[in-house]
């Protein structure tokens, strides 16, 4: 991130912004028709506030770059809107993290700080990618910490042989909103006191926004990962569509 890429930035954020309202995916029972839920799974450690959202088991190390606008430092609340669809079955629609108990006004694009700006249109993104159907929120500063667990286990795969049981007894304990192998866990990295929420990815593996959300005094309120934009998905217009960069 320089001088010329923020001048960029300053030219563009109009555009990086979400067109939905997603604090109504948590405060609203329902969206066109389809049930919402709200799932409440724990804090996430935010001891920095140099937040990093990536796919824990594929984009997840020390080398991650966090975004470069800084969330609040402290341990926040994590809740999940799940959209409740006989067309999809029960699905993650959105994640949030509260800052503070002000309403958003304005959600503008999470971004690191490297990508090409130029020629951004409206409904363009950046986002990260899914490969593994999972998502996480975590502090650049437990990413050490990440990467030495990964280092140290013994296991032949993480998921398979360590993770699985995690997620299996998460369903046992909280079987709502969960398929049986279980769809989220808050995972403290052992050895530490940071939280890393992990979850499953709305409709799986692609790429997803996240948007910090502001409140009417321009400060950060929130953040919001938009897994399933639920008005475009039950749009019956096939030429609309978000363009993942």
């Amino acid at each position: 991130m320089n001088a010329e890429w923020m001048q960029q930035w300053e030219n563009a954020k109009h555009i990086l912004v979400c067109p939905a309202d997603l604090e109504s995916y948590f405060t609203s029972a329902e969206i066109l028709g389809q049930p919402l839920e709200v799932l409440e799974i724990g804090n996430v450690s935010l001891p920095s506030g140099k937040v990093v959202v990536r796919d824990p088991l594929v984009f997840l190390d020390g080398n991650q770059k966090p975004y470069f606008k800084e969330a609040p430092k402290g341990n926040f609340p994590v809740t999940i809107a799940v959209v409740k669809s006989e067309e999809w079955g029960n699905r993650y629609a959105a994640v949030k993290v509260k800052f503070s108990d002000e309403r958003p006004v304005l959600y503008q694009e999470a971004l690191i700080g490297n990508e090409n700006l130029e020629g951004v249109q409206e409904d363009d993104y950046f986002g990260f990618h899914v490969d593994a159907g999972l998502a996480c929120i975590a502090d650049a500063e437990s990413l050490p910490a990440f990467d030495r667990f990964v280092q140290e286990f013994s296991g032949d795969n993480l998921y398979d042989d360590y993770f699985a049981e995690l997620f299996r007894k998460s369903y046992e304990a909280f079987p709502d909103n969960q398929r049986e192998g279980g769809d989220w866990i808050n995972w403290t990295i052992p050895g530490t006191d940071y939280q890393i929420p992990m979850f499953a990815s709305g409709f799986g593996d692609g790429g997803y926004p996240v948007y910090f959300a502001y409140d009417e005094n321009d400060r950060i309120c929130g953040l919001y990962i938009q897994f399933i934009d639920i008005e475009l998905a039950l749009s019956d217009d096939e030429e609309e569509n978000d363009d993942f960069v």
